[in-house]
């Protein structure tokens, strides 16, 4: 029994030699503390209202801290501290820090820039809705700088070869890139003739409708012809492109990011840019200007049947009006952008699949951005190509 009473009075003494307490000493207008034991989680709270008590004091113009004394901290023990240091430093008092350890001096001075040096216990105004506005503006800017280096790196690594190991006895996978292109291509020829044909009518009746005043029924093969195959056949292809292949990119490659196989194609060895977006991006350049080529066949085929039977142009007249009325730059000039839309949609898609996270919330949120941005994207490189094409005449 003896044995065990000095046993109970030993850890009662050690138990209390741990607890967190605080020693304060002053010399005219300068005053010091003195930390002991442990500041952690468990134990700061006993000290909480004696350290409140220290923060409103002010009648001192320096002081001193000794954390000599503690044995362990953590953040909770690093808050209280800094919380003190913050209220005094804003009241204008100099401040001395003596015996930290390097990881408390770590700790603290981490609490203490996270605070920002703030008074405690006042909430930091609200920006007004100008410096709101001026906020989101630069971090879209930053955003877009991100991902523009982000997709220069694909598209050059891609360019570069991409993972091709000549020599090592790898080259390109055809039977990846065929694959891609049947999904890619193949998979979307009928959703792209049947928004096509509707787009081609829609623009040959409403077209009809503003011209018959004017008895000029006959134009209207001029508008759908040069409309069509300059500008809203490969426009809506990309679009429709982007919403159904650009997505299905994204989340492949952003689950595959979510379940760690990105990961372990560079464990292999393997380059995910050579293996994940070379075949996609080569199936998109060529799989573009092709359903382009058939969107716009369905355009004017929808052109032609709206033209017939609400204008009563017959489809030889109609045909034959628009050898007149169009020329082999008139087709070219629309096929030359599809190349370039596919690389900018491939292109975001794979950077946007590549930041996914490890949630589902992640991915279906730059699933949504890598539609967006790419349709967005689409649309200023078309306005560019038009621009382009009116300076030089073409």
């Amino acid at each position: 029994m003896l044995t065990i009473r000095k046993r109970d009075a030993s850890d009662k003494a050690e138990a209390a030699s741990l607890e967190p307490r605080v020693v304060v000493s002053e010399q005219g207008d300068r005053i010091a503390y003195a930390f002991f034991g442990n500041w952690t989680t468990r134990r700061v709270a006993q000290v909480d209202a004696e350290m409140r008590l220290l923060e409103k004091r002010s009648d001192f113009r320096a002081m001193s801290l000794d954390f000599s004394g503690i044995e362990r901290m953590d953040t909770a023990g690093a808050w209280l501290i800094a919380r003190l240091i913050n209220v005094q430093e804003t009241r204008g008092a100099s401040i001395d820090q003596i015996g930290q350890s390097a990881t408390v001096k770590t700790l603290i001075d981490a609490v203490c820039e996270a605070v920002g040096r703030a008074e405690f216990g006042k909430a930091l105004p609200e920006p007004n809705i100008v410096m709101r506005a001026l906020e989101l503006i630069g971090r879209r800017v930053c955003e877009a700088g991100d991902d523009f280096l982000a997709g220069m790196n694909i598209l050059g690594a891609t360019i570069r070869g991409a993972q091709l190991k000549l020599g090592r006895g790898h080259a390109v996978n055809p039977a990846a890139i065929f694959n891609q292109l049947d999904r890619m291509g193949v998979g979307a020829v009928p959703v792209v003739l049947l928004m096509s044909s509707i787009v081609g009518a829609i623009v040959a009746q409403q077209g009809a409708y503003q011209l018959r005043y004017f008895g000029a029924d006959i134009f209207v093969v001029d508008l759908v012809g040069v409309l069509v195959l300059r500008e809203l056949g490969v426009l809506m292809t990309a679009i429709m492109i982007a919403g159904r292949s650009g997505s299905a990119i994204t989340a492949e490659i952003g689950s595959m990011k979510m379940r760690e196989e990105v990961d372990a194609l560079k464990v292999i060895g393997l380059n995910p840019i050579g293996v994940l977006v070379f075949p996609r991006l080569v199936a998109l350049v060529i799989g573009l200007p092709c359903l382009t080529v058939l969107a716009n066949f369905a355009a004017l085929g929808g052109g032609i049947a709206a033209a017939w039977l609400y204008s009563d142009i017959p489809p030889a007249a109609f045909i034959d009006r628009l050898k007149v009325a169009i020329d082999l730059s008139t087709i070219f000039a629309g096929l030359i952008k599809a190349p370039f839309m596919a690389i900018i949609i491939g292109t975001i898609a794979s950077v946007e699949g590549l930041k996914v996270g490890g949630s589902a919330e992640s991915l279906g949120l730059h699933v949504t951005q890598s539609v967006v941005k790419s349709i967005f994207v689409v649309i200023i490189l078309d306005g560019l190509f038009a621009l382009f094409y009116a300076s030089i005449n073409f």
